[in-house]
Order: structure tokens, then sequence, then C-alpha cells
């Protein structure tokens, strides 16, 4: 797969073939996790990051709503900086104002107000919460391989030699999962797309 453009592997992602978004993976993990350990300056925030970005590219991939054909790159960059900045604005000690304090008027700065942009993030990151919470209500051997797959990236060959299962297995397990997380996500009124 070393010959195939990322739009290409996007493709065969998006169809179902695993490998495709591992070498995806292996194209751009190096380069994705060091801007994040740059930008944060610790390892175990980075590697919560990382996982972050690439379960957002999974579900947005797999939900068809990856549409910026020949711009990959650029595209994965900007969900990794906008990661970042949201772990800058979650981690800041907050400021709180007061109309009383400051001549600003609050509600017409356009640098304080929440835009459209920022709005849809934050809707992003309840739906990651949320989505978290539905792969807890998983049966065990479901969530393991749902957590070693999107958590811990590894590839069905890894996770069924981890779980000491078929790779057949392993998949099969992933299929119940998505399958009851799309149940579980009706009954709880989860959004499973970006």
């Amino acid at each position: 797969m070393k010959g195939y453009t990322d739009e290409q592997l996007v493709v065969s992602f998006r169809q179902g073939n695993d490998e495709a978004f591992d070498a995806l993976l292996k194209r751009y993990e190096s380069k994705i996790y060091s801007y994040i350990f740059y930008a944060v300056k610790n390892e175990e925030e980075a590697n919560d990051l990382f996982q972050e970005v690439f379960m957002r590219v999974i579900a947005t991939i797999k939900s068809g709503r990856y549409n910026e054909m020949n711009k990959f790159a650029s595209w994965l960059m900007r969900i990794t900086h906008n990661q970042v900045i949201d772990y800058h604005r979650q981690n800041r000690s907050a400021q709180i104002l007061s109309n009383d304090e400051t001549e600003a008027d609050l509600f017409s700065d356009a640098s304080i107000a929440v835009d459209e942009n920022r709005e849809r993030e934050m809707i992003d990151q309840q739906t990651l919460s949320e989505i978290k919470q539905l792969i807890t209500m998983l049966p065990q051997n479901q969530r393991e391989v749902v957590l070693m797959r999107f958590y811990d990236e590894l590839s069905f060959k890894e996770i069924a030699e981890k779980t000491g299962v078929s790779i057949n297995t392993a998949l099969g397990r992933m299929r119940y999962a998505l399958i009851n997380m799309r149940k579980l996500a009706q009954k709880y009124d989860v959004s499973l797309t970006f």
C-alpha cells in the first residue's frame, strides 16, 4: 500500500480495508505526534490528543463526511491543530469576567464571542464523550476490541494475537460492537457522526 495516494487509502479504508488506515497512520503518525508533543510538552497528554485526532479521523471517514479530495494531509493537520487549540483552551486557568469590572462589551466583542466553528468543536467534543460512554456499555470482549483498535491503534492481526483469538473472531467482535453501539446510540439519542 506504500504506492497508494492518501485519497486511494481513504477510499479503501471507507470500503472496509483496515490495512489502508494502518498505512495512513504509519505515513503521518510521526509528524502528527511530534506536532502535538511540541505544542503540549507532556507525553501523556500528547498520546491522548494523538488518539483523539485519529478517532475523529476514523469517525469522519467512516461516516462518509470526509470530502476533501487531494487535501488529506492539510485536513489532518487542521484537525490536529484544532485539537491542540482545544487542549490549551480547556487547560488554561479560567478567567471570569464581570460586566462591572470591564469596559468591553462582552456580547458584541468578536474575540470573546463563541463562533460557529467553536460551537461545532464543542459539539464534536460532547459527541466523543458520549461515544466513550457507549463503549463502556459494550460486553467486555467487544469493548476490548474497540479500545485496542481505536485507542491503542492496533491492527486486527495484533488484536487477535493479544486476545488469543483468530482474526475472524476479532473482526466479528468489532462488527457486533459497532452494531451494538448503533443500537445504544439510538436508545440514548447519541449521534455517531461528526
